[in-house]
């Protein structure tokens, strides 16, 4: 079988800088063609922001791609900002982005956080959702948060950092180093995260990223982490139960070490009409191979069949 790679990028159709409230003004942009089918890309994080990777997947001959930096991220401002910054706040967001773009419904795509998202999303307003996919789903629950920074190996990457009465405790300090520390502790902070979280996903950390849009990330991602997404009450399975029945389909990697597969396990029980499938070989990466091509025929086969329910 020929593995599918990742469609040609092309510039944006347009580009928005949309004011939402709180003093935040949020990056927008539109790709693929006018007329095709309406998609909304989530990205994760929370706090990473769009990447040209996430709007790839798609064909740009047959969708219109809408890619939206969340609160704090990517090209939106103020960057890595907190104030203001909730679920419900990016949930308000996607509303107002659709009446904005005259977009009746929309096939939204998600990836870990951006799972999450598209899964309160499509609770919260069923009738704007013609169809979910999604990636490396996470549940935003106390277990799956602390199942990334209580392992062990963690203590590794942030003992050196960290007092040591912090070992069991590390999320909220790494929130109130990232919130209120100088600025010389949140990189360093910022770079043992990003070293434990590409141990996890088995990829390899770029040693020269540039710091201030790691700290940002960072910063939002502790933000939204030490409240558990607020999504306490309801739960995001809770929610889930009011999810339109639409063409769903769940992606997972069955190496995934960042989101656990038992969490794809567990939403796909609370929604009976979805389809897992789990991409063998993967982790979290959302560039691995196997993932991408899982990903690109899932939507080159919705937009020819208008579901996934083919898709080997």
């Amino acid at each position: 079988m020929t593995t599918l790679s990742l469609h040609t990028d092309t510039p944006p159709l347009r580009s928005h800088a949309l004011p939402v409230g709180g003093g935040h003004v949020l990056q927008v942009q539109e790709f693929g063609r006018d007329g095709g089918i309406d998609a909304v890309v989530l990205h994760g994080g929370p706090g990473s922001g769009c990447s040209p990777l996430l709007r790839r997947v798609f064909d740009p001959a047959r969708y219109h791609i809408v890619c939206i930096d969340q609160r704090g991220t990517g090209g939106s401002t103020p960057r890595g900002s907190t104030v203001q910054n909730t679920t419900q706040h990016l949930l308000d967001d996607l509303h107002h982005v659709r009446g904005q773009l005259g977009i009746a419904r929309w096939l939204v795509v998600g990836g870990s956080w951006g799972a999450t998202l598209a899964v309160a999303h499509a609770a919260a307003e069923p009738t704007a959702v013609s169809a979910l996919l999604l990636r490396a789903s996470f549940l935003g629950r106390r277990e799956d948060i602390d199942g990334f920074f209580q392992q062990p190996a963690a203590w590794q990457y942030f003992s050196p950092i960290a007092p040591a009465a912090q070992r069991d405790a590390l999320l909220p300090w790494l929130a109130d180093v990232f919130e209120h520390g100088d600025d010389e502790l949140a990189a360093r902070a910022a770079r043992a995260w990003s070293g434990w979280e590409h141990a996890l996903a088995g990829t390899a950390s770029p040693a020269e990223a540039p710091i201030s849009p790691l700290i940002a990330r960072y910063r939002v991602q502790s933000h939204y982490l030490a409240n558990t997404c607020w999504l306490d009450a309801p739960t995001l399975l809770e929610r889930a139960e009011a999810l339109p029945r639409v063409p769903t389909l769940l992606l997972h990697g069955r190496d995934d070490r960042v989101c656990r597969p038992e969490g794809a396990q567990a939403l796909h029980a609370r929604l009976p009409h979805s389809a897992l499938r789990w991409i063998d070989h993967a982790g979290h990466d959302a560039a691995h191979p196997a993932m991408i091509h899982a990903m690109v025929r899932a939507l080159d086969h919705f937009a020819l069949h208008g579901h996934f329910t083919a898709t080997p």
